[in-house]
């Protein structure tokens, strides 16, 4: 984190496990001061390892009143704060025979309006390391599924990209307060959300590969940090071909995704 001078004050969501848990471990161990949120106190705890640099901080991103509670404590613990990384989030495919939107709610409270808490809880300690001469940075991460609409990703992509739309106007909004903002897209990780994906994942790289990935590209203050580029790069051109491309190629997908021709009503 080359950008970075001396210690920095960050707080990282989602981050006992997959990505998060590598951004972690590799944060502490360049002498950072992390506040550690997920949902789970004793991962917390095992991951923070009693470290004077670590606070942990148990957290559910989609529980607004928690997380300006989490904003309260981290005021106390760090005055301001550097850097924010979000990346809590979760992922479930939504199939449309047995249209659930319950299920659409549970993808959007953790991987939208999760982070929304979080931006709220972060701006007023990101503009104090501001006013203290800093140059803040705050971080979100979306997914390489909110260039292009993909078969089964009604609900997880439609988060993501509403995450990065929002991001990204956010981001004009707080230029002339000096505060920058990166988006992170990644294509498949080996992480335990996608363990339980039911199709191949090509080019997958892993969760210590990712977080490396997206430390180089904080460090450059990149306004898009997408990765493995021979996957991002080509599904980011695909999603600005006219809408009947798109369409013909997301049936395509869809047969494929299928194993054969057009799926099977359920009786």
């Amino acid at each position: 984190m080359t950008a970075w001078h001396g210690r920095q004050r960050i707080w990282l969501t989602g981050a006992t496990s997959g990505i998060g848990r590598a951004l972690a471990e590799r944060l502490l161990a360049q002498g950072h001061r992390v506040a550690l949120s997920a949902r789970s106190e004793s991962a917390l705890d095992e991951l923070a390892g009693g470290r004077d640099d670590a606070l942990p901080l148990p957290l559910d991103v989609s529980d607004r009143a928690a997380v300006r509670r989490a904003g309260e404590r981290l005021a106390g613990a760090f005055g301001g704060l550097d850097l924010v990384i979000l990346n809590a989030g979760t992922c479930e495919y939504l199939d449309a025979r047995d249209f659930d939107l319950d299920l659409v709610e549970r993808v959007f409270a953790p991987n939208l309006f999760g982070a929304l808490h979080c931006v709220d809880a972060a701006l007023p300690l990101l503009r104090r390391a501001r006013a203290e001469g800093g140059r803040p940075l705050l971080a979100a991460t979306s997914s390489a599924s909110a260039y292009l609409p993909l078969p089964r990703a009604a609900a997880y992509g439609a988060s993501k990209a509403a995450l990065s739309h929002f991001m990204e106007s956010l981001r004009l909004d707080l230029h002339a307060e000096g505060i920058d903002i990166s988006l992170i897209h990644p294509g498949f990780v080996e992480t335990p959300l996608t363990a339980r994906n039911d199709f191949p994942m090509p080019m997958r790289i892993t969760a210590p590969a990712a977080a490396d990935a997206i430390l180089t590209g904080l460090a450059r203050r990149r306004l898009d940090i997408h990765f493995p580029r021979r996957l991002t790069l080509p599904i980011r051109l695909l999603g600005i071909l006219p809408p009947g491309l798109r369409h013909r190629l997301g049936l395509r997908l869809t047969r494929a995704a299928a194993g054969q021709g057009a799926p099977e009503p359920r009786p």
